[in-house]
Parts: C-alpha cells; structure tokens; sequence
C-alpha cells in the first residue's frame, strides 16, 4: 500500500485486497458524482461480505458492514480499506506502519480518527470482501497487535482498559469457536 502510495498521481486513493472486489461496475462513477465538503479527507462507504464466508462477528444476515466514525472507532475499526477512499495529501506525513502487519489499515484510521481528520460517510455499498482475511482469523497475533495500537494511540489508562477488553475478546472468540 505505502508502495502505491509513492506511486500515485491522483487526489484520491483507493486500496482493493487481493481476494475481495469492486461491488459493481458502477462504484467509480457513483463516488465521482457524491457531494461532500472541500475539507473531507476520507469518503467511507459500505462494503458487503461475500456470503460464505461472513466473519464469526457479523451474522449472516447482516453481511453489509456500514461505517462509522465516531467513538467505536477505539473498539474496532469502523473503516475497512476496501470501502473507503483517501485524499492522497492524507499520506504526506502519514504512511501505513509497517510495524502493524495485520492492522495498519486500522492503525491509520484510528490515528486520523485521533486527529480530527473529517470523514465524510456515504451509503454507498464500495465492495464485495472476504470474511477469511488474517485480520478476521481470531489469532493471538492479532489481538496483540490491537492491544499495541491501541496502546501507542491512547492515554496509559485507556490503554490498560484496553488490553483488558482485549484479552476477554479474544478468550470468548476461542469459546465460540472452540
């Protein structure tokens, strides 16, 4: 992605996963035509799990992931990279951490989120991803690296809290999935 990044020309960045996909052919055009503020950096949009493979923490029936920027955002990531599209200017200072293997997509959205970067959220649905993604695999590695994100984003004490969150998330994703 920071690759990418280095790369490009345009005033907007957008990054697909390898196994997931554009939910139609229309989705440039109907971002083209969206109306927001000059000062939006981040347009987020809907992105809709392909069917068999919903993760464990959506229902089946809830396959459509909507965004959300507000508070949540320190539960878990509100944003998925799939579904949102970045002002390239966002990425002068910022690249994605390389030190989060799993998470940098939402290292950067918390960060930004920290720092008041507006948002601005459409219901448009962006993209078709796959529930079967390492950040969806429930492993140790994982949860470690959203205790040490959240750490490094938040106060001692609100990082203590949630590495306490975290530890009971991952212990009943083990219980669910025995």
């Amino acid at each position: 992605m920071n690759k990418g990044i280095q790369l490009s020309k345009g005033k907007w960045l957008y990054f697909l996963g390898a196994d997931d996909r554009l939910f139609n052919i229309d989705v440039f055009f109907k971002f083209s035509k969206l109306s927001f503020s000059n000062k939006t950096s981040i347009i987020a949009g809907k992105v809709q799990y392909h069917k068999d493979d919903v993760p464990f923490i959506y229902s089946k029936k809830k396959s459509i992931k909507n965004p959300s920027w507000n508070f949540s955002m320190w539960i878990r990531n509100g944003l998925h990279h799939q579904g949102t599209f970045y002002k390239r200017v966002l990425f002068k200072k910022n690249k994605f951490d390389l030190k989060f293997t799993i998470l940098a997509d939402y290292a950067f959205n918390l960060n930004a989120y920290r720092k008041k970067v507006q948002c601005f959220k459409t219901d448009l649905t962006i993209a078709k991803c796959s529930g079967k993604g390492i950040s969806k695999s429930g492993t140790w590695t994982l949860y470690k690296e959203e205790c040490s994100l959240k750490i490094k984003e938040s106060s001692l004490v609100f990082g203590l809290f949630h590495y306490f969150v975290i530890i009971v998330k991952f212990l009943l994703r083990k219980r669910i999935n025995g």
